[in-house]
C-alpha cells in the first residue's frame, strides 16, 4: 500500500498529494509518469509525475477532478493508502543543453512542466517559461516556475492574472525575436493546447515536444488504448512515450480519441455522487 503523506487544494478541482512510493522515486526522471489504483476495483489513473524526493522517497503527483475516478482520489487524506502507484513508466525526457528553451505549461500541465524545466536549467540551457490557465483560480506553481526559468511568462485567458492571452501569442514572439534563436519548445497541457503550440513553432522549423495524456488501461502497450497516430504509423503512449514530436502528431485523431468514452464518464460520476449522496444520508440517519 502506498500512504498519502501530503495533499495541498490548489484550487477547487486541482489537487496535490504527496505519496510514499520509494520505488519509484528512487528512479523516477523528468517526463515519466505513474498510474495509481484507489483500491483493488479501482481505475488505472495515469499521472505524470509532478516532483520526487529520492531521500524521503515520496512522488508528487497534481491532478484535477474531472471523472468519477479522480473526484474519489480527490477525497482522499493524508494516512489514507493507495491500492497500487506503478512507475516510473515511459521514457524520461532527454536532458542536453540544447541552448535556450521554452517550456509552455496550460492549465495542470504546469505540474509535469516543472520538473522539466528544472532539468533542462540544471543541464544549461536558457529556460524561458511560459504557465497559463484559464484564471488566476487554476494557476499554480508560479514561484517554483520561476525559481527554475531564467524568464517566466504567466498568462490567463481572462487576464485576472498576468498578461491576457493565450499561451501561444507570447510564444509566437519569441520565436519572432531573432536575438532569442529559441532550440527547442517543450508543451504540456489540454490536447488543444498542445495541437496549437505545435501549429505555432511548425513555420520556424523549432523542434517542439508534446507529452500526450491519452486513455490508458494497462501501461504496458498491451491493451492499445493509449494508440496515437504519427505521420509514421501507430505508437503507444504507455510505452513509446508519453513525449512525442509535436509535428508528427495526427491532432485530429488523438482529439477524436479522447472523446471516445465521455458519455460513460458522466454516467459513472452521476452514479458515485448519488452513492455518496446516499451513504451520507444512512449515516446521518443512523446517528
Amino acid at each position: 500500500m502506498y500512504r498519502i503523506l501530503k495533499k495541498e487544494v490548489l484550487s477547487d478541482v486541482t489537487k496535490l498529494m504527496e505519496v510514499q512510493a520509494p520505488h519509484v522515486a528512487r528512479k523516477a526522471r523528468a517526463g515519466q509518469f505513474i498510474i495509481v489504483r484507489i483500491d483493488e476495483q479501482g481505475e488505472r489513473i495515469p499521472l505524470t509525475i509532478a516532483d520526487y524526493n529520492r531521500e524521503a522517497g515520496a512522488i508528487t503527483i497534481i491532478f484535477q477532478e474531472v471523472g468519477k475516478s479522480t473526484m474519489q482520489l480527490g477525497k482522499m487524506e493524508p494516512g489514507d493508502e493507495l491500492s497500487s502507484f506503478a512507475g516510473p513508466l515511459g521514457h524520461p525526457t532527454d536532458i542536453e543543453n540544447y541552448g535556450t528553451i521554452v517550456c509552455v505549461g496550460g492549465g495542470v500541465g504546469i505540474a509535469p512542466i516543472y520538473p522539466i524545466a528544472r532539468s533542462l536549467k540544471e543541464a544549461g540551457n536558457t529556460v524561458i517559461s511560459i504557465i497559463g490557465a484559464r484564471n488566476k483560480s487554476l494557476l499554480f506553481w508560479e514561484e517554483k516556475m520561476r525559481a527554475v526559468s531564467d524568464e517566466l511568462i504567466v498568462c490567463t485567458d481572462d487576464g485576472s492574472h498576468g498578461r491576457k492571452s493565450l499561451v501561444t501569442e507570447p510564444l509566437k514572439e519569441l520565436l519572432e525575436d531573432k536575438d532569442r534563436k529559441v532550440a527547442r519548445v517543450w508543451a504540456i497541457g489540454p490536447a488543444i493546447m498542445m495541437k496549437f503550440v505545435s501549429l505555432a513553432t511548425k513555420p520556424y522549423d523549432v523542434p517542439t515536444t508534446v507529452s500526450l495524456n491519452t486513455i490508458m488501461i494497462d501501461g504496458t502497450g498491451m491493451c492499445g488504448g493509449c494508440r496515437v497516430l504519427l505521420d509514421s504509423g501507430a505508437q503507444f503512449v504507455c510505452v513509446d512515450g508519453p513525449e512525442f514530436d509535436a509535428h508528427k502528431v495526427d491532432w485530429g485523431s488523438l482529439l477524436s480519441r479522447l472523446q471516445f468514452y465521455r458519455d460513460e464518464e458522466r454516467k459513472a460520476v452521476e452514479q458515485w455522487e448519488h452513492k455518496c449522496k446516499l451513504e451520507g444520508a444512512i449515516a446521518e440517519g443512523g446517528k
